[in-house]
């Protein structure tokens, strides 16, 4: 197995175990706990000047900080994603400054592709033919799109609530899509039942892999680079799962331990007011969340009613001085429609709920007014832009 001289393996999150990533792909061996990747940081030779020579071309320019070199990676050039000024925001929150993370410009329109592109690589790593994993939508097409750039099969499991873009895509980019009646825990099952059956299936589900999330704190070593390594006040993402976050979370505690900066940026999870477990568990100061009985919310990618990387986020936002926030569906898709029409920018349905929780906890009195605050958008409003439309459409617009 091809990896970068600083990665050392894996660590179970659980006994606290590290193992050789060569031998182990996904759950810890001896208890079956989440891995997570390790890094000798005194060996990684990274800073400023390093990264300023370098083009600004896609999240592989830290492949120092990644498990594998550059050079292996199954890449579509994803990241170097701009940070968009938003003054229209800023003004309305009443701070200095709101700036938009725009992963709707990546291959597939998504934060996701950050993160299957790590996690592919590791696939073909392992000597994969095959991937599969459930979604709700965005991951899906995501998965497909790398396993094709990597000659891999891939088989995903959608419900039939997910937008048409994703389940066509997955098909266009050669992956066999099914659609599995009911929402995202339904696709789950499905997904689990054909693993018991496809031995040669290399899973990409959220934190069964080690590697997604690890895609995704890239993002928070971009934004860092962007701002010129002025630390913001916070980072408020729309959180399912948690792979965002959780990435955000080690990627701005990298950013310190190699002296990149000095501080960490408040994180923030955005939910739907339908589906937050996350919100639930922080307001009543839990170390997990309890899954939510009755998920109903328009946005598909926050329903996530049993996140598996739900005790983590809690840890992240605790650690860093953030907080959890939901808002109702018609203010997150007033929030997408808003930031269309005041700032051009196009956000999914889902990704508005960054905004519609910025602009709950503005409203709190949640920041000072001298604040730079980051809107993670995770996806390309494209990707469900019937959904917004028919939001104006209830109105009369």
């Amino acid at each position: 197995m091809e990896t970068t001289d600083a990665f050392v393996g894996l660590e179970c999150l659980d006994c606290g175990e590290t193992v050789d990533a060569a031998d182990a792909s996904h759950r810890c061996p001896d208890c079956g706990g989440q891995l997570d990747p390790r890094y000798d940081y005194d060996s990684i030779d990274l800073d400023r000047d390093a990264l300023t020579s370098r083009p600004f071309d896609s999240m592989w320019r830290y492949a120092e900080v990644l498990p594998f070199a550059r050079e292996t990676a199954v890449t579509t050039r994803e990241g170097a994603t701009p940070l968009v000024s938003c003054p229209t925001l800023a003004e309305e929150f009443g701070v200095e400054r709101v700036l938009l993370k725009d992963e709707g410009r990546n291959s597939t329109g998504t934060l996701a592709d950050r993160g299957f592109s790590v996690a592919t690589t590791a696939a073909v790593q392992h000597g994969a033919d095959s991937v599969a994993l459930a979604s709700p939508g965005d991951g899906g097409q995501s998965a497909a799109a790398y396993a094709a750039r990597a000659g891999l099969e891939a088989t995903a499991y959608l419900p039939s609530r997910s937008g048409f873009s994703n389940k066509a895509m997955v098909n266009v980019h050669g992956g066999e899509m099914n659609v599995v009646g009911g929402r995202y825990d339904d696709a789950v099952g499905a997904y689990e039942e054909g693993l018991d059956e496809h031995d040669d299936w290399y899973p990409l589900q959220p934190f069964e892999t080690p590697y997604r999330h690890e895609g995704a704190k890239t993002l928070v070593y971009e934004l860092l680079e962007q701002l010129e390594w002025e630390v913001p006040d916070a980072v408020v993402y729309p959180t399912g799962h948690g792979v965002g976050l959780v990435g955000g979370y080690s990627g701005a505690t990298e950013c310190r331990a190699l002296g990149l900066v000095d501080d960490r940026p408040a994180l923030y999870a955005a939910q739907a007011s339908g589906c937050a477990p996350i919100v639930a568990a922080v307001d009543d100061d839990a170390d997990t969340p309890a899954p939510v009985e009755t998920p109903d919310t328009i946005c598909g990618e926050l329903e996530i009613p049993d996140p598996t990387g739900g005790k983590r986020v809690l840890e992240a936002i605790r650690e860093t001085g953030g907080d959890a926030v939901a808002t109702d569906d018609p203010d997150v898709l007033e929030a997408g429609t808003q930031i269309a029409m005041n700032e051009g920018l196009e956000v999914s349905p889902s990704a508005a709920a960054a905004i519609s929780g910025a602009q709950e906890l503005a409203q709190r009195g949640e920041w000072n007014g001298d604040e730079t605050i980051v809107l993670v958008n995770a996806a390309a409003g494209n990707k469900q832009a019937d959904v917004l439309r028919s939001h104006l459409m209830s109105q009369g617009i």
